[in-house]
């Protein structure tokens, strides 16, 4: 039998609105690579931040037995969190710091940021290859893209040499290309070093090979220890979609009445040979785009390839729109429109938003700041408005949620409200990027059937962006793809 490096034992938190509904049992044994498997909201963040230490034990043990000269869990233990796919916001990040290059001078590089984490020079190389990291060094790193700071932040975490790395939904923001790539590095490293793995999935297909155990994480109870064989047994994946897709299909998303009205124009958005740079590097090179009222179309391209650039300009959220020929909804940028003329026709939800919507506020206000385009709420939805918050809520199958606060929710959770967020308003235009991540198998087939049937509303436009292909909704017929430059 392996011997434990951790090894926690009947525990039980302090905090009642954290506590398991029963005691907590998790060992991770030399050699052993592990999968906390689990539904959004299940626990698996509680039952990581308890193996790290972060939260105390009312009873039961929680021991170490890491050995050599580094004894500290910080030393031993890297966390990568979901948050950490769209970077960590600090106090002085704001939504639009990304595109606004005069705010952007003291920021430093992804370079300079690695290159302060002292590592052996050919494991630097060696990993740095491996990641593709090379072309990242020079850019900024609010400048990165989803992928791209997924990638900058499992550098940054094994170039600290750890025993032990726990990551959370390790694959979400990453290209084709990119989830084989680091697929390939964890097999690697899990046969050629002693680092051991600890994965927390939501979805039991995305669970590679190389992992040795599972836990599966359920309404706050840790089911036992099984063998990869002996999950894969009993783990019916492909029938458990297949039911809810047929129950969604049957039962189509009860959505609130329409309450907007569509513009009076054909073209929604028109951009004419746009080229956007940032000191030397070209993002966008002389590109042409015209969206019709009514189209569903999906954007797609490799990480760094300029997506979430192009969905600013449309969003309003880039000043070098200003110096482009592009109209929004009939109108030419910089003709008088405001920002928030253009926002109150658009629902938007992106990494971007996820990354800074850090607020310590009820879940129903999170939804109704959709109506005012705001992170966070700072006027007063009125009771209609709450009304229709409620039934969006509904919609989505969260309504359990409203009264709670938005921080203390799972990241799937939170990604299901800004989702409800973006509809609140019954927008003309619905801007969808990578809005299916980080959720479980059945909140991707209860969003997918609310989009659809979204979707069907005349005159309703959608931009939908995905690394999945599988994730598309059944009305999209159009694709714009972007090739990354450099």
């Amino acid at each position: 039998m392996a011997q434990p490096i951790i090894a926690l034992q009947e525990g039980v938190l302090r905090e009642e609105n954290l506590r398991f509904r029963e005691p907590m049992n998790f060992t991770l044994g030399t050699g052993e690579h592990i999968a906390l498997v689990g539904t959004n909201g299940s626990g698996k963040t509680v039952l990581i931040e308890t193996l790290l230490g972060q939260h105390f034990l009312q009873s039961g043990t929680l021991g170490y037995a890491f050995g050599g000269e580094r004894r500290l869990v910080s030393d031993n233990i890297r966390y990568i969190t979901f948050r950490d796919a769209y970077g960590s916001a600090d106090a002085g990040y704001y939504y639009q710091q990304r595109w606004n290059a005069s705010d952007r001078e003291s920021v430093p590089t992804a370079g300079e940021l690695l290159g302060r984490i002292g590592a052996d020079e050919a494991w630097r190389d060696e990993l740095f290859g491996l990641l593709g990291i090379g072309p990242l060094l020079g850019k900024q790193i609010i400048l990165l893209s989803s992928g791209e700071l997924r990638r900058f932040q499992i550098a940054k975490m094994l170039l600290s040499s750890p025993r032990v790395l726990v990551v959370e939904n390790p694959f979400i923001g990453l290209d084709v290309q990119t989830r084989e790539l680091l697929r390939a590095l964890m097999l690697r490293l899990t046969r050629e070093t002693g680092l051991q793995i600890v994965l927390a999935l939501s979805a039991p297909e995305d669970v590679p090979d190389f992992i040795t155990h599972v836990y599966t994480i359920d309404s706050m109870t840790c089911g036992p220890k099984r063998t990869l064989d002996e999950f894969r047994a009993e783990q019916d994946f492909t029938a458990r979609v297949s039911t809810m897709r047929e129950r969604f299909g049957r039962e189509p998303a009860g959505l609130p009445a329409p309450r907007g009205t569509l513009p009076a124009c054909d073209e929604v958005v028109s951009m004419r040979d746009v080229t956007i740079r940032y000191g030397e590097r070209v993002i966008l090179d002389r590109l042409n785009w015209t969206i019709r009222r009514g189209e569903k179309w999906t954007l797609t391209g490799a990480n760094g390839s300029g997506k979430s650039t192009l969905l600013s300009l449309i969003c309003a959220d880039n000043p070098q729109s200003y110096a482009q020929d592009i109209a929004l909804f009939g109108r030419r940028r910089g003709t008088g429109e405001s920002i928030w003329e253009i926002k109150r026709e658009i629902g938007y939800v992106s990494p971007e938003m996820h990354r800074s919507y850090v607020k310590d506020i009820a879940a129903v206000d999170i939804v109704a700041s959709g109506f005012f385009d705001s992170i966070g709420l700072y006027r007063t939805a009125d009771d209609a408005q709450r009304a229709v918050c409620d039934e969006w809520l509904r919609a989505f199958g969260i309504h359990a949620l409203r009264d709670r606060s938005f921080v203390r929710l799972s990241s799937g959770e939170q990604r299901m409200l800004l989702l409800a967020r973006a509809f609140v308003k019954d927008p003309a235009l619905l801007i969808l990027d990578e809005p299916l991540h980080g959720l479980d198998c059945l909140n991707k087939e209860r969003a997918r059937a609310v989009i659809e049937a979204f979707c069907q509303r005349p005159g309703k436009t959608l931009i939908y962006v995905t690394h999945y292909e599988h994730e598309l909704p059944g009305c999209v017929d159009r694709r714009m793809e972007l090739a990354r430059r450099g």
